[in-house]
C-alpha cells in the first residue's frame, strides 16, 4: 500500500496540478489510457468544484489524499469552503447553482460515471469532501461485465 497527501491553494491553475499528481501517483497500477483519463477527468470535476462552488472567488486550501490498495486506487478530494446545503439537489444531473456561470451541472454525474465507487458529504459553512475510488485491470473489466 502506498499513501501520499497534498495540500494547495484554491486556483485554476492547480487544476491541472491535481489532475496529473494523481495520474503520476497511479502509475504504478498500470492503467489503461482509458482509464487514466476518467480518474484524470474525475479529479478535475472534484477539484473545479472546489474552486468555483466551495471557494466562490475566494482563495482557500484543498487536500488531495490518495491510496494505492491492490489494484485500486482511492481519492479523497475536501475542501474548508462554502459546503452544500441540500446535497440531494446537487447530486442531480444538470443542476448547477450558478446557472449565471453556464455551468452544465453535470461534474458529480461525470466523477459518479468515470469512477468504480463515488461518495460526497458536505456541511453548509464547513466544507465539501468527495471520496472516489478506481479499480485498475482484469477485474475492473469482469465486473464491468
Amino acid at each position: 500500500m502506498n499513501e501520499m497527501q497534498l495540500k494547495f491553494l484554491s486556483r485554476s491553475e492547480n487544476e491541472v496540478f491535481a489532475r496529473n499528481v494523481v495520474a503520476a501517483f497511479a502509475l504504478p497500477l498500470n492503467p489503461t489510457l482509458d482509464e487514466l483519463s476518467d480518474v484524470k477527468t474525475a479529479v478535475s470535476e472534484a477539484v473545479t468544484n472546489c474552486i468555483v462552488h466551495g471557494y466562490r472567488g475566494c482563495e482557500g486550501w484543498i487536500t488531495l489524499c490518495c491510496k494505492l490498495d491492490g489494484d485500486v486506487l482511492h481519492i479523497r478530494i475536501s475542501d474548508d469552503g462554502r459546503g452544500i446545503d441540500d446535497l440531494e439537489q446537487a447530486l442531480t444531473p444538470f443542476y448547477t447553482s450558478l446557472p449565471e456561470e453556464e455551468r452544465s451541472g453535470m461534474g458529480f454525474t461525470i466523477m459518479q460515471t468515470f469512477m468504480t465507487a463515488f461518495s460526497v458529504s458536505s456541511e453548509a459553512g464547513k466544507g465539501t469532501i468527495v471520496t472516489m475510488s478506481k479499480q485498475f485491470g482484469a477485474r475492473a473489466t469482469e465486473d464491468a461485465r
